[in-house]
C-alpha cells in the first residue's frame, strides 16, 4: 500500500498534482485544506473556541468564520498562528487516520480486487512536515518552484501584495529543508507538460 503526503510551499502546484492524480491516475484524494475548512464550520466546537478567544468580530453576518481577518490575525502573529493550528490538527489527523483505516480495510475485504499493484491513496497536507503527520504516509512528494515564482503566484491566485504573499511563505518551513526530507520532488518552475510527466514517472516507480 501506498500512502502518498504530497506538500510543499504556499503556491507551488500542490492541487494541480492532486487534480491530475485524481483525474488521470484515479486515485483517492485526502485534503488537509478541506478537512481544516469542516473543521471551523457553524456551531462546531473549534469554532467556538476561536470566537471565544478573538471574539464575534471573527465571524461574518452569516455565522461562517471570516476566514481573511483570521488569516490577518495569524499570519502577523506567530504565537496567535501556533494557537490555531493547535485546535486545528488533530481535528485533520483524526480524519487522516480514519480514511486510512477504512482504505485498509477495503482492500483487505474477501473479494476485493484493486487494479493497482500497490492499492494508493493521497494526502495533501501543506503542513505535512510542521504539523508532524510524516508519520501517516509511506512517502513524501514534495511540490518545488523559486521562492519569486511562489510569490509572483500567490499575488495573482489570492490578491495578495507582495509584502502579504512573503508573510505566508515565511510561515513555513524553508521549501528547501522541505525538499531534503521528500521522496521525490516535483519541479513545477517549468511548464505544466513538464511537471505532469514528473508525476507519471513517480507514479510508476514505487
Amino acid at each position: 500500500m501506498r500512502l502518498i503526503g504530497l506538500t510543499g510551499g504556499i503556491g507551488t502546484g500542490k492541487t494541480t498534482v492532486s487534480n491530475y492524480l485524481n483525474k488521470t491516475h484515479h486515485l483517492p484524494i485526502w485534503d488537509a485544506d478541506i478537512y481544516a475548512r469542516k473543521a471551523v464550520q457553524p456551531n462546531s466546537l473549534i469554532l467556538d473556541n476561536i470566537v471565544e478567544n478573538y471574539g464575534t468580530d471573527i465571524l461574518l453576518a452569516n455565522g461562517n468564520l471570516n476566514r481573511q481577518k483570521l488569516g490577518e490575525i495569524v499570519f502577523n502573529n506567530q504565537e496567535e498562528l501556533l494557537w490555531l493550528e493547535k485546535q486545528i490538527h488533530p481535528y485533520v489527523r483524526d480524519r487522516f487516520e480514519q480514511n486510512i483505516q477504512q482504505f485498509v480495510i477495503k482492500n483487505n475485504e474477501p473479494g476485493y480486487h484493486s487494479s493497482d499493484r500497490y492499492p494508493t491513496a493521497v494526502l495533501v497536507v501543506p503542513l505535512l512536515f510542521e504539523a508532524k503527520m510524516t508519520d501517516l504516509v509511506t512517502e513524501i512528494w514534495v511540490t518545488y518552484t523559486s521562492p519569486q515564482q511562489q510569490i509572483e503566484r500567490l499575488m495573482k491566485r489570492d490578491g495578495l501584495s507582495q509584502e502579504q504573499a512573503y508573510t505566508r511563505i515565511n510561515h513555513q518551513m524553508p521549501l528547501e529543508n522541505k525538499c531534503q526530507q521528500a521522496d521525490v520532488v516535483l519541479d513545477n518552475s517549468s511548464t505544466l507538460e513538464i511537471l505532469l510527466k514528473q508525476v507519471d514517472s513517480a507514479i510508476a516507480h514505487p
